[in-house]
């Protein structure tokens, strides 16, 4: 019997002990759940990863051929979409240095019109590979440099035959014969007319940054020349004899010069492109001079 009691007393202080122990275990997590939480509230919210994004940039390659034979000259790659044909000129210069960007001329197929500068490699490729025919434009020179030699020519050579140089006039003749007033009215028109069209060229008109053929500066420079020659040779000729009017006939014609001549800046500003029409690209056969008319 004192037994029994024993070992039922024993049994109780160790359910006692356990209950003690998962108690003190129970609130141990509760303080360590606690202070867990509260480090992950302090931290804020969590950070995804930056994600990579791998750009798909797709480039071209430019196979460049000689339109007469047929024969690749050049390849030109990692030519990129937004890439234009003068883009694609330069690096062709780079890989020819003979062939300057001006004097290289592109077709998508042989005979086709010449692809201008400002078009894109996109617009015209259908595959990642790309052929142009290349033609060799000759010598090229700047359509600024066509007008100023143009225009300086008849202002010199009128001068030249104005002031009655040796060689042009009989010195003997030149020197007995008197000028009359209307040979400087004739002489001051001139230079008027053709220092405006200068000084327009150098600082009013927007002349295009393309190119020509040598060969249309010459053509230019003969016309303007020659004519300027031909009408300065008689004008200022010793034997000249006045206009047959007298002063009427040249009244009339400083007024109509005069008017022209406002009648023309009139149209430019009424355009509200005082010059500008010389702003686009032309090709290389067209004078932009021609776009205004």
């Amino acid at each position: 019997m004192f037994k029994r009691r024993k070992s039922l007393a024993s049994e109780r202080k160790r359910e006692i002990f356990s209950r003690g122990v998962t108690r003190s275990m129970l609130k141990n997590d509760l303080r360590n759940f606690h202070c867990l939480s509260q480090l992950v509230l302090s931290a804020g919210p969590l950070k995804s990863a930056p994600v990579v994004k791998h750009s798909k940039t797709a480039h071209f390659e430019i196979e460049i051929l000689d339109a007469q034979t047929r024969k690749q000259i050049c390849i030109v790659d990692k030519v990129v979409q937004t890439s234009t044909i003068h883009d694609v000129k330069q690096k062709f210069h780079k890989a020819c240095p003979k062939w300057y960007p001006s004097r290289i001329g592109l077709q998508l197929e042989r005979g086709g019109p010449f692809l201008k500068d400002y078009i894109t490699i996109q617009s015209i490729a259908t595959s990642s590979i790309v052929t142009l025919y290349f033609t060799d434009l000759g010598q090229q020179v700047s359509w600024t440099t066509v007008f100023l030699a143009e225009y300086t020519g008849p202002l010199i050579i009128y001068l030249l035959f104005y002031l009655r140089i040796p060689y042009i006039y009989d010195m003997k003749e030149s020197s007995r014969r008197f000028c009359h007033p209307v040979v400087h009215l004739a002489c001051f028109c001139h230079c008027i007319h053709y220092i405006r069209y200068l000084l327009e060229t150098l600082f009013v008109h927007k002349v295009s940054a393309g190119h020509t053929p040598l060969k249309n500066l010459i053509k230019g420079c003969a016309f303007y020349w020659g004519f300027t020659s031909w009408i300065a040779y008689y004008i200022n000729h010793p034997q000249y004899t006045p206009p047959s009017f007298g002063n009427r006939q040249v009244t009339v014609s400083a007024i109509i010069f005069l008017r022209e001549s406002k009648h023309k800046q009139c149209e430019q500003q009424a355009g509200g492109e005082t010059g500008s029409l010389l702003h686009k690209e032309p090709d290389a056969e067209l004078d932009p001079r021609s776009l205004g008319s």
